[in-house]
């Protein structure tokens, strides 16, 4: 797994390791990892709802699979701090079709991740938006595009909305702006079946 993307994440092939990290408390510790920083087993175990030794259990499978590792010691030297090893990470589908535990792997992650934030927009909705500023609530919301594109191309518009946000997500800290606040941006891109091509093509 190599960090080779312009967004800095880590990149996944290895299908043990998708099926390692589709599991609920795992994709919480690198999302609290990822937002907040290095932390122990027994900071983050309020937030990915098991207990500190269950966390640890899962810090320490996610650091075989290279996903996480051991940051510097914090003011306790004897309680262990872990850190994820990338701002993010990413995987795909394989191309081959002979490929099925590789496309299998991809498909239960997948799976794993839309369940994880299917109700993200209506609890942000309800939570969030209300208590905004007039400019940050008119700056979000959502878009529901349809276009008719090849897989080629779906790839080139995937790739061109990564280097917009890449300067935003690389940034040294102490380049972002003295009103900036965390932002999520959810990315969805989902072909339609076949059953659904009858009909307008616009």
């Amino acid at each position: 797994m190599d960090s080779t993307n312009r967004l800095g994440d880590i990149d996944i092939t290895d299908p043990q390791a998708m099926r390692a990290l589709a599991h609920p408390v795992r994709l919480a510790i690198l999302d609290r990892l990822h937002r907040h920083g290095p932390a122990t087993a027994t900071d983050l175990a309020p937030d990915v709802g098991a207990t500190p030794s269950v966390t640890s259990w899962h810090l320490r499978h996610l650091a075989g699979f290279g996903l996480v590792r051991d940051s510097e010691p914090g003011p306790d030297r004897r309680r262990r701090r872990w850190e994820a090893v990338a701002r993010g990470f990413r995987f795909e589908t394989p191309l081959d079709p002979a490929d099925e535990e590789g496309r299998s792997a991809a498909r239960v992650l997948s799976r794993q991740m839309f369940q994880r934030t299917a109700d993200l927009p209506a609890r942000w909705a309800a939570e969030v938006e209300p208590t905004l500023d007039p400019a940050w609530s008119r700056a979000a919301g959502l878009a529901d595009t349809r276009v008719v594109v090849s897989p080629e191309e779906l790839a080139a518009i995937e790739d061109g909305i990564e280097r917009v946000l890449a300067p935003y997500v690389t940034r040294d800290p102490a380049e972002r702006p003295a009103d900036g606040r965390g932002v999520r941006l959810l990315r969805y891109a989902l072909p339609e079946g076949a059953e659904e091509q009858t009909g307008p093509t616009s």
